[in-house]
């Protein structure tokens, strides 16, 4: 029977925190001679209320975050209503019993089973009462702040996202699935990829962004709307990129972009010149911020 140490959490963002917890999972890991786990859920608390705030990430892309960092086990586990009223000792039981759980690593404000009864110093106490390892991870801090999962959503609502990226220690992502538009961006010379926006994602600034996306194993610099298109009288909220320099055909095809930066709010041109016009000016800046940070993940 394989042995797991899990990292503990939902993980939103996968941001500088969540790394620190990653890496020091991956690290005892190998020292107890086991395969490095994450345990994160479909579904999340907010998700059992009324109204909860949006996504950072989705589900598909955080395991694909969790792959790139060295994870070498993903456990999905749907947050419904039986795990929300397990006990917390349940809750461990069933990891150690059902999922080879033989350690764990978690941050020092994670709580877990019915009413949150749970927690870090719970967890690392019922650990050594049976001979696992248990190791706590304090909160990360960048310029004074702690890195959290709420103050990036917020500066992503504010269409912050230099520092929102500083904090996640990573590019925003949006990833989807390229579906078939009403190709207007052909006639304007500005062919452009149609991606759905999730309900479930934090909301940004309807505007235009600098993005960076890989196609066939070559990076490349985007111009991307996020916001109903009003030069055409768009009605659904799309994410439409310009991938620049590339020729292809994408449709159907699932498509990762990385956003770079806020370039300007999303604006009705008094005709389709006009939008043209501004399109071009917003390539120019979307390749100059590809340039600076580079052709690299």
């Amino acid at each position: 029977m394989e042995k797991i140490i899990y990292a503990l959490g939902f993980f939103d963002g996968v941001h500088l925190g969540h790394q620190a917890l990653l890496r020091a999972c991956r690290e005892l890991a190998r020292k107890e001679n086991a395969k490095a786990g994450v345990l994160t859920f479909e579904g999340s608390p907010q998700s059992l209320m009324k109204e909860g705030p949006g996504l950072i990430t989705t589900l598909e892309e955080r395991e694909w975050l969790f792959r790139q960092m060295g994870m070498e086990s993903v456990l999905i586990l749907p947050f419904d209503e039986n795990l929300k009223k397990m006990p917390w000792q349940d809750f461990y039981r069933l990891l150690v019993e059902k999922y080879n759980a033989s350690g764990f690593v978690c941050g020092e404000d994670f709580r877990f089973g019915a009413g949150g009864e749970g927690n870090a110093l719970r967890l690392q106490a019922l650990c050594q009462q049976e001979d696992l390892p248990c190791r706590i991870v304090e909160k990360v801090t960048l310029a004074e702040q702690v890195v959290s999962s709420r103050q990036i959503r917020l500066l992503l609502e504010e269409g912050q996202l230099e520092k929102a990226n500083a904090f996640l220690g990573h590019p925003y992502l949006l990833v989807g699935k390229v579906e078939p538009g009403k190709q207007l961006g052909r006639t304007i010379g500005v062919p452009t990829a149609n991606l759905s926006y999730s309900p479930e994602r934090v909301k940004l600034p309807y505007g235009v962004y600098a993005c960076r996306v890989k196609l066939e194993g070559k990076f490349y610099a985007a111009v991307t709307n996020i916001g109903t298109r009003p030069t055409v009288e768009g009605e659904n909220v799309t994410i439409e990129p310009w991938i620049l320099d590339f020729e292809g055909d994408l449709y159907g095809q699932p498509l990762r972009l990385e956003v770079l930066a806020f370039l300007r709010p999303e604006k009705k041109f008094p005709d389709l010149a006009a939008l043209k016009a501004r399109i071009a000016e917003d390539a120019i800046a979307a390749r100059e911020i590809f340039e600076k940070a580079g052709a690299t993940p």
